[in-house]
């Protein structure tokens, strides 16, 4: 793993650390935060609430809900009666959508959408756009393999900030893009490299498998 992917990880622990979180939790939790990614990515929906009780019980649902919500570990809807998702993956529409396992969900962002097919080792297509110009993009991406991209210089786009509320998917996440070329990523950027940071497919790949990773 290169420096600039080591930094990036601590970088984005220290803004939202959601492996600590979970670490803080009872072991049923734990394995059900587990669950909602997985069902996610293999069945294409989060768990239903029949499914959580059968894995948490019954008196432990909103409980279950309530604790792995207010960490931001998964998202819930408007009620917080059910989940719609977990990073990297949800079933809220987003900029990011994914074709995995014969489903159609989506990714948090940019980050999360290259982490899918490797943490699980399946074929993964993404389509997005470009933050700056709207174009188009399209990614296919077997494990850690970029099968192909178009355009083909395509690079992600990182502008770091706290997450607003409780929620980093609709704040922080919203800032995790993709950039069709170098000239869209320095009219992005600005020069500004405090608080902006560019990588290539295969490093944004390398990023999102050492953040998520401990999480599976």
């Amino acid at each position: 793993m290169s420096e600039s992917v080591k930094s990036s990880v601590l970088r984005l622990n220290e803004l939202l650390p959601l492996k600590a979180r979970q670490d803080r939790h009872a072991p049923a939790f734990r394995a059900l935060h587990r669950a909602v990614i997985v069902s996610l990515v293999a069945r294409g929906r989060p768990p239903s609430r029949a499914e959580i009780a059968a894995q948490v019980g019954d008196m432990q649902v909103d409980a279950a809900l309530a604790r792995l919500g207010n960490d931001d570990l998964v998202v819930l809807s408007a009620d917080r009666r059910d989940i719609l998702g977990a990073y990297p993956v949800t079933s809220e529409i987003t900029p990011h959508a994914l074709e995995v396992n014969g489903h159609s969900i989506y990714a948090m962002c940019a980050v999360d959408a290259l982490a899918v097919s490797p943490l699980f080792d399946c074929p993964v297509r993404i389509r997005s756009h470009c933050r700056v110009t709207g174009d188009a993009v399209t990614i296919r991406q077997h494990g850690e393999r970029i099968v192909d991209a178009s355009p083909a210089a395509v690079q992600v786009g990182v502008r770091w900030q706290a997450p607003a509320g409780h929620c980093a998917a609709h704040s922080l996440c919203t800032e995790m893009i993709f950039l069709k070329d170098v000239d869209a990523a320095a009219q992005w950027h600005g020069g500004d490299w405090q608080n902006h940071s560019l990588y290539t497919l295969e490093q944004a790949v390398a990023f999102g498998v050492d953040y998520f990773r401990p999480l599976l």
